[in-house]
């Protein structure tokens, strides 16, 4: 796993570890590491999800987070109906082919900063890797380990484009196939 080390709040590329399965796939946290009080960072675990056949795999995928120390923090919003939180801590969330039981350990211990936006629109600034579940985008339908310093715009429909100067993609579906 790597350690992160953020920039002040705002001035770097990406602020905060993400844990994108929980946003991308829209599934609960469940729990995390403690964090210090005081610090303005709370704890933002990923729970398990399963993804039928088809859906980002030729095959149903199980993950589950097997080192997560993800933590965040609500920063000020830069406008009217955009919230805009940081993301940052280790994560890494075993994948698992339901038919196979094949697996791979996705060391997804990236760092960003996430806008939300009313409509439902997300954009992210990302530096280091993510785990990416893509159903409609600029990708193949697939679950992707995406990594450098690029930025994923989700549309309210889901669509997801991953852009930027550096980056790398890493199918998860390929690995565990």
């Amino acid at each position: 796993m790597r350690k992160n080390v953020l920039g002040a709040a705002g001035t770097a590329f990406g602020t905060a570890c993400v844990t994108v399965l929980a946003l991308a796939l829209g599934t609960a946290p469940a729990t995390a590491a403690p964090t210090s009080q005081g610090s303005g960072w709370e704890p933002a675990p990923s729970a398990p999800w399963d993804v039928p056949a088809g859906e980002r795999c030729a095959f149903p995928v199980h993950g589950e987070p097997i080192v997560d120390e993800v933590v965040r923090r609500e920063l000020p919003p830069p406008a009217d109906g955009v919230t805009r939180t940081a993301y940052k801590g280790d994560l890494v969330i075993r994948v698992t082919n339901k038919e196979t039981g094949a697996h791979y350990d996705a060391d997804v211990s990236g760092t960003a900063l996430v806008d939300v936006y009313a409509s439902g629109a997300q954009f992210w600034r990302v530096l280091g890797p993510v785990l990416v579940g893509v159903g409609e985008g600029n990708l193949a339908r697939g679950l992707y380990v995406v990594d450098g310093a690029y930025t994923i715009g989700i549309g309210p429909n889901g669509t997801k484009t991953v852009a930027g100067p550096a980056v790398r993609t890493d199918s998860i579906c390929a690995r565990i196939d």
